[in-house]
């Protein structure tokens, strides 16, 4: 087989973007392919249209070496990677949306030629791989596919996902390791091959189908700590403990590693990826469906929590802090921050002020609710209650006397435990200088 030159991503995404210029990067020429014309121009300019660190540099320098051009359309290759979005069907209807990967799969197939690697790594049900090579086959009957031809196919089709943080993917996409899924020998042999050029992390090779139900069971697992954490904290609330210190305590144990508490779960996996398994086995997914449930009321115990603090006689103004589904990115999709500014924005006589630092305006899904944009100091400035909802790096360094006369509503802990905590509260054993410091807690998605 001969060695892999040119590779096609097909989305250049939070995903797929750095997934090009990692490749690329690695000395593979790499065409980038995005329907959004917007986007194309902007990487063609050695520009991002998405916030990742370091990510800017490294297109910028891609593009000015040739080593990554930007297409709206597939070109061909000896590899494509798929990494385009697989979304609910609508807000209510939790049944996987799979047009994306389908329609990816259309416009690939006219380009594809005898030896071309195609590998999907969008978040997928199990089965999703399979039945984008029965599509491929379907529209490129000249060719033979593994799903029916195995070791003889003409196009080798895997499945590998990727399984990175926002804000570190550069460092994780090499890092990490991966599972291998290939609907044949040949084709997991080739992906190995792909990957091999640009990934330090251990390689695992399995089933397409089991490679598929890994990336789903790594969030759901996620989904279910975090509701843990979540149904901990409302119990801390009712007893009038402190949920952030009782976690910390327990996690103590050298057996023990509960998530943080926060105001729910976003993002578009491990907000999304449990409903994939549950859809498919609804029968077998009881723990799965309680932590969907447990997070996802969280918006709404969120905005129980400010009501409490409102004064009925007085017309309020509320800061809210964060919109993004984590910190210190910009990132909302499937954000509870912006459940609960929505929630909080259909309270009467109150004024709603929303805060974030990486975003130049609301979400679509704000606009025209009377929330008002500005920056976080005004914010607080103006504000008789300041809800915390995102723990970004710049809201660990405002003032605490910025907030002595307010009223808080702190769901990430950043003020009320992190920069509160009593440092005399731990007397140092004889192993603190000896024993090797464990890894720092994972914080809610």
């Amino acid at each position: 087989m001969s060695e892999i030159r040119t590779v096609s991503v097909i989305g250049m995404g939070y995903i797929g973007l750095p997934t090009c210029a990692i490749f690329a990067k690695s000395g593979i020429d790499v065409l980038g392919v995005d329907v959004n014309e917007d986007v194309v121009a902007k990487v063609n300019r050695g520009e991002i249209h998405i916030v990742e660190p370091e990510l800017d540099g490294l297109i910028q320098k891609m593009v000015e070496t040739g080593k990554l051009t930007a297409y709206t359309t597939p070109q061909p290759a000896d590899a494509h990677i798929i990494a385009v979005p697989t979304p609910f069907m609508s807000e209510h209807d939790h049944t996987p949306d799979l047009s994306y990967v389908m329609a990816a799969a259309r416009s690939l197939a006219p380009v594809l030629k005898r030896g071309d690697l195609v590998v999907l790594e969008s978040t997928s049900p199990v089965g999703t791989t399979r039945n984008m090579t029965m599509l491929l086959a379907e529209l490129r009957p000249d060719l033979r596919f593994p799903h029916l031809h195995g070791e003889d196919a003409d196009v080798l089709v895997a499945y590998s996902p990727e399984r990175v943080l926002p804000g570190k993917v550069l460092t994780e996409l090499v890092d990490n390791d991966r599972s291998i899924g290939g609907l044949s020998k040949a084709s997991a042999q080739r992906a190995v091959a792909l990957y091999t050029t640009f990934v330090a992390g251990d390689l695992y090779i399995t089933s397409a189908e089991s490679a598929e139900l890994v990336k789903l069971t790594e969030n759901a697992f996620r989904d279910v700590n975090i509701g843990f954490a979540n149904e901990l904290a409302a119990v801390c609330q009712q007893l009038g403990l402190n949920a952030w210190e009782v976690i910390e305590l327990a996690n103590k144990h050298p057996r023990v590693n509960i998530l943080s508490p926060g105001p729910g779960v976003g993002g578009h996996c491990i907000a999304v990826d449990p409903y994939f398994i549950i859809e498919a086995a609804p029968d077998s997914t009881h723990i799965m469906k309680a932590a969907r449930q447990i997070n996802s009321d969280r918006p709404y115990s969120v905005v129980r929590d400010v009501e409490m603090l409102l004064d009925p006689n007085k017309h309020q103004t509320i800061a809210c802090l964060g919109l993004s589904f984590k910190a210190n990115i910009d990132d909302m999709r499937e954000s509870p921050a912006v459940d609960v500014v929505r929630l909080l924005s259909e309270l009467r006589d109150v004024r709603i002020l929303a805060a974030e630092p990486h975003a130049k305006g609301l979400p679509k899904s704000l606009q025209g609710l009377g929330v008002e944009f500005t920056d976080p100091l005004t914010a607080i400035d103006k504000a008789d209650i300041v809800v915390l909802l995102v723990d970004h790096r710049h809201f660990n360094l405002i003032d605490p006397d910025a907030l002595k006369d307010k009223k808080l509503v702190d769901t990430r802990g950043l003020w009320t435990w992190r920069k509160a905590r009593r440092t005399d509260a731990r007397i140092e054993g004889r192993n603190s200088l000896t024993r090797p410091r464990r890894r720092s807690t994972d914080r809610a998605a």
